[in-house]
């Protein structure tokens, strides 16, 4: 019998403490080894300073890491509290392949029942996005722009090869800007779901102890 893999520590980075609080609430009992929920703070540079501190931690070294929280959606027809599963992570510095993508679509359809994930690069941003600025990335191509998962990704993978991924709660749309009435209704309902996808993240988590065929 060949022996089983050692347990892979998973790092989720988030920049807010909302989002901490929402993800921490059901940290406990993660089926594929270690879990830490990791408050980065606003912005690439206050995320990369952090992933890169974290990971330099002997019990952190092979963790996967999975960049979460809200972002804004780019494409029409987005609305506050659906999901963005990223292909890649990208920002002027270059681009991050996500892993097991696929798997993250399957697994929030079962955590978040009638949300809509959708999948597709996403763009990091040194600052809140506004008007023309959202039209301009999504003709690059992408679907989704915030802060920190491209500086988070890019940082992980520097530090050391290893699984990363990004999942992030649409909160901000372009019919829904952060700056309209329903803000905050918005608000709670990306916070809800947040709140409720962190098993589709131990899933995910779990997968990567699974032998590769």
């Amino acid at each position: 019998m060949s022996p089983r893999p050692a347990p892979v520590p998973l790092l989720i980075a988030c920049a807010l403490g909302i989002e901490q609080f929402a993800l921490r609430r059901r940290e406990r009992g993660a089926p594929g080894g270690p879990v830490t929920v990791l408050r980065t703070g606003m912005g690439p540079a206050a995320a990369e300073r952090s992933v890169t501190r974290m990971l330099a931690d002997p019990d952190l070294d092979r963790a996967a890491v999975l960049a979460t929280g809200f972002c804004a959606g780019l494409a029409p027809g987005m609305h506050p509290g659906d999901l963005v599963v990223a292909e890649e992570t990208r920002d002027p510095r270059g681009s991050v392949p996500c892993v097991g993508t696929e798997l993250l679509v399957k697994e929030l359809g079962r955590a978040a029942p009638g949300r809509t994930v959708h999948t597709g690069p996403l763009t990091g941003s040194d600052h809140v996005v506004r008007g023309h600025e959202r039209s301009d990335l999504l003709a690059t191509g992408a679907i989704a722009v915030d802060m920190e998962s491209a500086a988070t990704l890019l940082s992980a993978v520097r530090v050391g090869e290893r699984p990363v991924a990004a999942v992030r709660v649409v909160v901000d749309a372009p019919e829904h800007e952060l700056v309209r009435i329903g803000t905050v209704r918005g608000g709670i309902s990306a916070f809800r779901v947040l709140r409720s996808v962190l098993p589709a993240f131990h899933e995910w988590h779990r997968s990567l102890l699974l032998p590769r065929r």
